[in-house]
């Protein structure tokens, strides 16, 4: 069962939501600020974060984006605020979904099994398209101006990776797990080197102009450009 982590300071709204999930047989682990919210996350295999934006120490958003920087666990934002400036926020920072207190435990319940079967893959799309490339995740194809690009299964797998977060700025360390747990095969940071630069030439136009697959200095790489 998923292990969920709640990041909350009040101690009675975390109790609570704590022992709710708990009746329905997640593991629950609690933290009530973002310190040991932080410390939690590294010292426990999350699948989930139910994240509080006020927290006593600082603000949810900055330990979102601490988090951001280490893995794509799904977050989902606790507040007691609902404007539309703060739900952009939340999302900017990296988080998947938003609720505002006071909310029903059974609609939150709700929106983690979405966000979980998100996360599993199971409700994600089989057909991605942007600009001029089209990708069917199902088929293992990907086609440029209607016509089919070759890859590699790790190629395939990159692509696939790197399409899937488009929104995200992904670290190599990030997409190294992620390319490690698709099938176990260790893929270290020169093969990924080599793929980036393979799957580059196969896509781009023009591989010193990437409109496609950007790289983000000192980071890592994210899917797509407006320019």
């Amino acid at each position: 069962m998923a292990i969920i982590l709640i990041v909350e300071d009040d101690r009675l709204l975390n109790e609570g939501i704590a022992y709710a999930l708990g009746r329905e047989h997640y593991d629950v682990v609690s933290a009530f600020s973002s310190e040991e919210g932080l410390d939690a996350f590294r010292s426990h295999e999350v699948h989930l974060i139910i994240l509080d934006i006020n927290l006593p120490d600082r603000s949810g958003i900055e330990l979102c984006k601490d988090i951001r920087q280490l893995s794509t666990v799904p977050i989902l934002f606790l507040t007691a605020k609902d404007t539309e400036q703060d739900m952009v926020v939340g999302f900017e920072s990296g988080a998947d979904d938003y609720m505002a207190k006071p909310f029903s435990m059974a609609v939150l319940s709700q929106r983690l099994k979405a966000i979980l079967r998100r996360a599993r893959g199971e409700d994600a799309p089989q057909l991605f398209s942007y600009r001029d490339i089209t990708i069917h995740y199902d088929k293992m194809k990907v086609y440029k101006h209607h016509q089919e690009i070759k890859l590699t299964s790790t190629e395939f797998k990159l692509l696939t990776i790197l399409s899937r977060n488009h929104k995200m700025v992904l670290t190599r360390q990030m997409i190294l797990e992620k390319l490690w747990d698709w099938d176990g095969i260790f893929v270290d940071e020169n093969t990924l080197s080599v793929n980036i630069k393979r799957l580059r030439n196969k896509i781009e136009d023009d591989p010193k102009h990437n409109v496609y697959i950007k790289t983000v200095f000192g980071i890592g790489y994210t899917w797509g450009s407006e320019a």
